[in-house]
């Protein structure tokens, strides 16, 4: 049976900046720092160009400090709605299925970022670990984003001062 959770933040930046911010490999990583990395092709500056529905796109390694392989994802996008959200439907050497979904909508004042992120493991019984960690990941992520770009409210109480 899948598991799935989703992480949101309001960020103070628009949406557009950081939808170029959600399809670059550079940010992408600077989202994981100092935990983990992803590899990307060279040459691969958004995720997103030239994909076509279903198709694999390529193999990124998933590296614990940026160092050793703990994981690889082959990268396939179902649907790609540019400033909007993508989809990402692969597999991973750990997990059969891995739904990525990555959402923006435009807020007053900033941008909502959700993830939202449904799998199922190769190894059934470590379900409730991958999922323990996955999650964590994504808060992670999120905490970093917060760090690079503000959380809206915060941002909008400081000008109403």
């Amino acid at each position: 049976m899948p598991r799935s959770f989703t992480v949101s933040s309001d960020l103070a930046i628009h949406a557009d900046a950081l939808w170029q911010h959600a399809v670059t490999p550079l940010d992408i990583n600077a989202e994981f720092r100092p935990l983990l990395s992803m590899s990307f092709p060279d040459g691969v500056d958004d995720i997103t160009a030239g994909w076509q529905p279903g198709c694999h796109r390529f193999r990124s390694w998933i590296k614990l400090g940026a160092v050793l392989p703990v994981d690889y994802d082959d990268i396939a996008l179902a649907e790609v709605e540019p400033g909007s959200h993508f989809c990402e439907v692969s597999s991973l050497a750990s997990q059969s299925v891995w739904e990525h979904r990555r959402e923006i909508k435009t807020l007053p004042g900033g941008a909502r970022l959700t993830d939202s992120v449904s799998f199922s493991s190769r190894l059934p019984r470590l379900e409730p670990v991958y999922a323990l960690v996955f999650r964590w990941v994504f808060q992670w992520r999120h905490r970093n984003l917060r760090r690079m770009y503000g959380n809206r409210f915060a941002t909008a109480a400081k000008g109403a001062s």
